[in-house]
């Protein structure tokens, strides 16, 4: 009999579930699930950089999308040996004592402090910035060593500390907190005692301080210095921690149920869906995978004896096993990649939104076609006019923090800034600065690194801009000037964490192993042309010039920052 796997990606829109032929790495089927409360807007504040989301999507997303994927295959349900979880991360979730998620409570269940903190909920800026003060200056170990010497308002301890202020009665009632990746792995498993189950170490180590060279988290006297409840939350956590490719558990009797599938199905240890990307995409030595979607991550692996206790300075960390066990795995980002031309695009469908509405010319439902065919064509047709703009004419200069920024050295404070417009300044030119912008911050990461210490011998693109967005992606090689190889997968991150579950299910011996049978191979090669290779080194520098002067200019308003120098 053959043997499958399921991988379930949950990202920051939507969840996906493909099933995998362990063989081959080939997928069956595939199925994704939109977030219904996420779309709607609830529980967030764009203004406030409140992002925060219903376990109930996830709940509800994690059973259709396999429970679809198993029927429509017509795969034997004992034939699909195990799953494994990826999300977003640093996403806490505030839990009971019994490992229930706090919105799914009485008297939590509209609360948005109750609910998970996404990844982009910046509203923590504060917090973290005293972290990073403590951790400089209390005289014990800097526990931001490992994490490029920088702790961000995206991660784990940040937000709950920042939820602890905000509201009394979630801190009160809130036993513990856990990463989103655990809190569905061990829904799934069906266990009750979250302080026995097997928690993320590519979680643990690259959000929450975890190290292994301190003994697992930060100490007591470290975090009471912030808030004693944190020492609580401690206490309801984890010592060890675990590698994707271990088994967590298997499917509980009711999840079996639902999904149709057996409770023998293994389900591996959760991870973040960046590093099952670099998985899925084939995790080589010494290549920097880039999961470009609504912001990035970049994903490396290299072998201790070459990082050894060198700590790399500005990044979102570096921990042994987090991508392939018995490997170091490293990890930078931008806050913003599709996410500024996502936000280029609403500000020009802005009469689409507003002004349709008013002209009785158009009925409902045409107005409501027009808007989503036009707004559907605004970022392919302003590509399609920036590419043809050529070199010699006036582009604007752009800053890509309009998200802040994760690396290098996180500061979430920052903002976006434009400069050169002109009367003659149009929307191509504009965004043509903006993907310029987001270009730019990706070589500070390449440069960052390399000033480390740390070869880059390749690059390699997953993700929906790097599948669909292909002026973004020549203009990223002319940046560069490199080479970069576009993985086949549509769906990177859920293969990966196919390949984690077909180690944990005993299919293949080690991550290694499973990669070469089960890895995506390469589509397409986009090449660095030489004369704008020429012309972005020398607009590189302003971009840079640009960065300095912003800044310095918001630390000067701004005395909350969360930089390696507080």
């Amino acid at each position: 009999m053959k043997q499958y796997v399921v991988g379930l990606d949950f990202g920051t829109d939507s969840v996906r579930a493909v099933l995998v032929d362990t063989s081959t790495g080939r997928t069956l089927e595939s199925e994704v699930h939109w977030y219904s409360r996420w779309k709607e807007g609830k529980y967030c504040n764009a203004r406030e950089n409140r992002f925060r989301q219903h376990p109930l999507d996830h709940i509800e997303g994690m059973e259709t999308t396999v429970k679809k994927v198993v029927q429509r295959s017509g795969v034997p349900p004992e034939a699909v040996k195990g799953i494994c979880i990826d999300t977003t991360g640093s996403s806490p979730v505030p839990i009971d004592s019994s490992g229930t998620a706090l919105a799914l409570t009485p008297g939590f269940e509209e609360n948005p402090n109750a609910m998970m903190v996404l990844w982009k909920d910046h509203t923590s800026i504060a917090e973290a910035a005293e972290i990073n003060h403590l951790a400089k200056n209390w005289g014990g170990i800097d526990y931001t060593r490992y994490i490029g010497g920088v702790y961000s308002s995206e991660w784990f301890w940040a937000k709950i500390l920042h939820i602890a202020r905000e509201d009394r009665t979630v801190k009160e009632a809130a036993w513990s907190w856990m990463e989103h990746c655990d809190l569905m792995t061990y829904i799934l498993t069906g266990k009750k005692d979250p302080k026995t189950f097997k928690c993320s170490r590519c979680a643990a180590g690259h959000k929450a301080m975890w190290h292994e060279s301190w003994g697992g988290l930060p100490e007591d006297g470290f975090l009471s210095r912030l808030d004693p409840y944190l020492v609580t939350v401690k206490e309801n956590l984890y010592t060890d921690t675990f590698t994707s490719d271990m088994v967590a558990g298997t499917l509980s009797r009711d999840w079996s149920e639902k999904l149709g599938l057996t409770e023998h199905t293994i389900v591996a240890v959760g991870t973040f869906d960046a590093h099952a990307g670099a998985v899925g995409a084939g995790a080589e030595a010494f290549a920097l995978v880039r999961v470009m979607g609504t912001s990035t991550c970049d994903i490396m692996v290299a072998p201790k004896e070459i990082i050894g206790n060198n700590a790399v300075k500005g990044i979102c960390g570096q921990v042994d096993g987090s991508v392939v066990p018995g490997w170091i795995g490293l990890e930078a980002g931008q806050s913003a990649f599709g996410d500024l031309l996502a936000w280029f695009r609403e500000v020009l469908a802005w009469p689409l939104e507003n002004l349709l509405n008013d002209t009785i010319l158009l009925s409902e439902e045409t107005r409501q076609q027009l808007r989503e065919e036009l707004k559907s064509r605004i970022i392919p047709e302003l590509s399609a006019q920036a590419e043809k703009i050529p070199a010699e004419e006036s582009v604007p200069l752009a800053l890509d923090w309009i998200n802040g920024r994760r690396t290098p050295d996180a500061d979430q404070a920052l903002k976006s800034a434009i400069t050169g417009l002109n009367l003659g300044t149009r929307a191509p030119h504009i965004f043509r600065a903006l993907v310029e912008a987001i270009c730019f911050g990706a070589k500070k990461i390449v440069e960052r690194f390399e000033e480390e210490g740390v070869e880059i011998r390749s690059v390699v693109g997953i993700g929906g801009v790097a599948k669909k967005a292909p002026f973004v992606m020549q203009t990223l090689a002319d940046v560069l000037d490199r080479p970069i190889r576009i993985a086949v997968s549509d769906q990177a991150p859920a293969l990966g964490a196919a390949i984690y579950a077909a180690v944990a299910a005993g299919i293949y011996p080690t991550v290694e192993e499973a990669v070469k049978a089960m890895g995506s191979p390469m589509e397409t090669t986009y090449e660095p042309r030489e004369a704008p290779v020429g012309f972005y080194r020398e607009k590189y520098a302003r971009y840079k010039e640009l960065a300095a002067f912003v800044e310095k200019d918001i630390h000067k308003k701004n005395p909350l920052k969360a930089t390696s120098d507080v």
